[in-house]
């Protein structure tokens, strides 16, 4: 309860303040850095970020785990591609706040069916 409340008032209430899901993830810090050149590519955590909406998301995606059984499978799914924890937990966040901002945007209220039904089509 005290997670989400945190999380949006982090996002703040101006309906219009991020235009699409990239920026909202930017803002929260879940979306990765690439970095490539030549040979070399490197994926890195954002490090500007907001911190207290970056904290929140993770702690989120964490509790998540018990409770969405959606979210064990995406954070499964993720391991077993050789992921660690944390790195498991920063992707759920970003589709945590990405499927957030789909909510927002259509005004729809979460589904779980809704929202892992592409991911269970492929499984079966």
């Amino acid at each position: 309860m005290i997670l989400g409340a945190r999380v949006l008032a982090e996002f703040g209430d101006d309906p219009n303040r991020f235009a699409d899901a990239k920026s909202r993830k930017n803002y929260a810090g879940t979306s990765p850095i690439t970095k490539a050149s030549g040979k070399s590519h490197v994926v890195l955590a954002r490090y500007a970020r907001n911190r207290r909406l970056a904290d929140a998301c993770y702690l989120w995606a964490f509790a998540s785990l018990t409770s969405s059984p959606g979210a064990r499978l995406f954070y499964d799914t993720r391991r077993a591609r050789g992921d660690t924890h944390s790195r498991a937990l920063r992707a759920l966040s970003n589709r945590w706040v990405g499927i957030t901002h789909g909510c927002l945007h259509h005004q729809t209220l979460y589904d779980e069916h809704t929202a892992g039904a592409h991911r269970t089509d492929i499984a079966a």
